[in-house]
This record gives structure tokens, C-alpha cells and sequence, in this order.
């Protein structure tokens, strides 16, 4: 039994030292020092990987990333002065179109009021033939009624003497009656 009993004592003394709970292991003084070192290695290895491994990996994302987004704008700022460059052509082409459909529009009109002053010329030339010719119609007319007149008058007259005085008037006499009569009127 003394056995027994002598292993319950060095496994008690182990567990009773400190008033029945064991220290924390990094505030233990016979540890400290070794684990202070131990945490510096760790530390320095930490360090190390980081900043051999894990670092340049990040910085190779990051530029990366970077030289892709100053790609894109760089591509962006090709296909903008393109647009642009393609944007004055549309615009110049269609200052040129808009030139020469106002060059063709005048000419047109030009054309148009040359073709429409000639025909209005040559219609007012026969126009006036027209007019000549129904001037020269109407002249021809009025003589040979104002002849029919003369001799519708001189009949009148002379009906109207010889109804008034039952005689008939010499027809020199009631010729020359109408002349004077149309003259004065």
C-alpha cells in the first residue's frame, strides 16, 4: 500500500503546488524564458512567410488588377476617340449632304422658274396674238354693223317720215340725216 500511496503523493504534489489549480503556462517563471523564445521563432517564421510567400502573392493580385483596369480604360479611351473620330465623319458627311441637297434644291428652282418664265412668256406672246387677232375680229365687226346700222337707220327714218307726212323722203336726204345724226353722237 505504500505504493499506492507513494504515487497518489507525486501526482498530488504536482496538482496541491499552487493552492490546488496549476499556473497559466506563459506566466509561469520556469517557462517564460522558453516560451518568450519560442514566440519570437514563431514570430520570425510568421514573418517570413508572410512577407516571402503570402505578400508577393497579394502585390501580383494587385497589380493585376491593376494593370487589367488601366487596360480597360486604356481601351475605353481607344473606343472613345474612335466613336469620336466617327462621330465628325457623320457629322461632316452630313454637312456635305446637307450642302448638296440645298446646291441641287437652288438649281432645281433655278431651272424650274427659267421653264416656267419661258412658258409664261410664250403664253403671253400668243396671248396677244390671240388678242390682236380678236381686236382686228371685233374692228371688222363694229364696221359692218355700224354699216348695217347705218342702213337699218336710214330704213327707220324713212318709215317714220313717211308714216308722219304719208310721203316718202328722197333717200339722199335721209342718207345724209343718219350721217349727221351718227356724227354728232
Amino acid at each position: 500500500m505504500a505504493e499506492s500511496h507513494g504515487e497518489a503523493k507525486g501526482t498530488t504534489a504536482h496538482t496541491e503546488a499552487g493552492g490546488g489549480k496549476p499556473p497559466f503556462p506563459p506566466f509561469e517563471r520556469d517557462t517564460f524564458a522558453s516560451q518568450l523564445v519560442s514566440l519570437v521563432i514563431a514570430f520570425v517564421a510568421l514573418y517570413l512567410i508572410v512577407s516571402r510567400i503570402a505578400l508577393p502573392r497579394v502585390g501580383s493580385v494587385l497589380d493585376a488588377r491593376q494593370n487589367a483596369i488601366d487596360g480597360d480604360l486604356a481601351q475605353a479611351q481607344k473606343l472613345k476617340d474612335e466613336s469620336d473620330a466617327a462621330l465628325k465623319a457623320y457629322e461632316s458627311e452630313l454637312a456635305a449632304a446637307r450642302s448638296r441637297a440645298q446646291t441641287i434644291g437652288a438649281e432645281t428652282r433655278e431651272k424650274l422658274n427659267a421653264a416656267s418664265e419661258a412658258e409664261r412668256k410664250t403664253l403671253e406672246q400668243r396671248l396677244t396674238a390671240k388678242l390682236v387677232e380678236a381686236e382686228k375680229t371685233i374692228a371688222a365687226t363694229r364696221e359692218t354693223a355700224m354699216g348695217n346700222v347705218r342702213g337699218i337707220a336710214a330704213d327707220a327714218a324713212a318709215a317714220i317720215v313717211q308714216q308722219l307726212t304719208g310721203i316718202a323722203p328722197a333717200k339722199k336726204s335721209v342718207d345724209a340725216a343718219v350721217k349727221a345724226s351718227l356724227k354728232g353722237s
